[in-house]
């Protein structure tokens, strides 16, 4: 008859096998969830969908795209900042992110402290345009009669607090000019009401103009980049133009929730930058005016993340916006 005692000790034994066999379970053994926090459609879902995809071949689990929308991004980040630190829980922010971490005062995360960096997925430059009835055929004749007539020049914003906002008060700021910022409720309305001649300048995303400046019907004056775009190279950029400090770029990466092992964060870096590097990948991408990145270390792409993050906060407390 065995003792109590040594039942007690072949179960421990047991237990702590059981323990160490999943412990050392491969990552990942199930699939990754990456949250995106918008609804279908739009840059962040099309460039997590495709990243996704080609995750799932290299990791040999799918990495399956949730779109968990709602207040401004928010919603989604905070699920993931909150989800267990294992992997299995990641998001891609939209373009507004590192401005939400200052222009919400209650966020019920910090976006600095409370989630991972992993990776760089991609940036995009916005594009000057103006509606073609404006008499400015460069930057500087725009700037020129801004200064001639203040107040009298108004510029399209997707939404107060976005990329496109903040762009235009930089431009504001730096060239010294008095222009009225019209805020739309999404960068359609904002293009929509630029056709119609409602507004006249507006910073978008190339892909939401291209068409528009093709066609005559908007005139492009200046991207945000540092180099020229492919599809525009007769459009010089802001930094040439004289103003380096209106080099904007909107960007995508990739987070887990903090305290996410640094194995599982690495790897998932690796992964992420190697399809990044795909030519297929690449080609989709510029397709919509994005730059594949894929070349930060995820201590990298958390100082990159740092430095948006101060460097639209002091714009936004300039400017005194804020959201309850």
């Amino acid at each position: 008859m065995q003792r109590p005692f040594t039942l007690v000790k072949r179960g421990l034994i047991i237990l702590l096998a059981g323990c160490s066999v999943a412990a050392a379970s491969p990552y990942p053994s199930k699939p990754i969830n990456l949250v995106v926090p918008v609804a279908p459609g739009g840059g962040t879902d099309f460039t997590a969908r495709l990243l996704a995809d080609e995750m799932s071949k290299q990791l040999g689990q799918p990495v399956i795209v949730e779109n968990r929308p709602g207040g401004a991004g928010n919603v989604g980040v905070n699920h993931v900042a909150h989800a267990a630190p294992d992997g299995y829980t990641l998001v891609m922010p939209i373009t507004s992110f590192p401005i939400n971490a200052t222009l919400y005062k209650h966020l019920p995360f910090d976006t600095k402290k409370d989630l991972a960096p992993i990776a760089l997925a991609a940036t995009l430059p916005l594009v000057l345009v103006v509606n073609p009835k404006v008499p400015a055929q460069s930057i500087q004749e725009l700037i020129a009669l801004a200064k001639k007539k203040p107040a009298t020049i108004n510029f399209a914003n997707s939404g107060v607090g976005t990329t496109a906002h903040l762009a235009g008060e930089l431009f504001k700021k730096s060239a010294g000019v008095d222009i009225v910022s019209v805020a739309y409720k999404g960068g359609g309305p904002a293009v929509s009401d630029l056709l119609g001649g409602h507004v006249e300048m507006y910073f978008s995303t190339p892909s939401a103009v291209i068409p528009h400046i093709e066609a005559g019907k908007l005139r492009a004056l200046a991207v945000t980049s540092k180099n020229r775009l492919a599809e525009l190279p007769n459009v010089p950029t802001l930094v040439e133009s004289g103003y380096p400090d209106l080099h904007i770029t909107a960007w995508f990466g990739i987070f887990a929730p903090a305290g996410t092992p640094a194995a599982i964060i690495d790897r998932l870096n690796e992964v992420s930058n190697k399809v990044l590097q795909q030519q297929n990948v690449r080609e989709q991408m510029a397709k919509h005016s994005f730059n594949a990145e894929g070349n930060m270390s995820p201590r990298e792409f958390g100082r990159f993340l740092n430095t948006e993050i101060d460097r639209w906060g002091g714009v936004i407390r300039d400017l005194k916006l804020s959201v309850e």
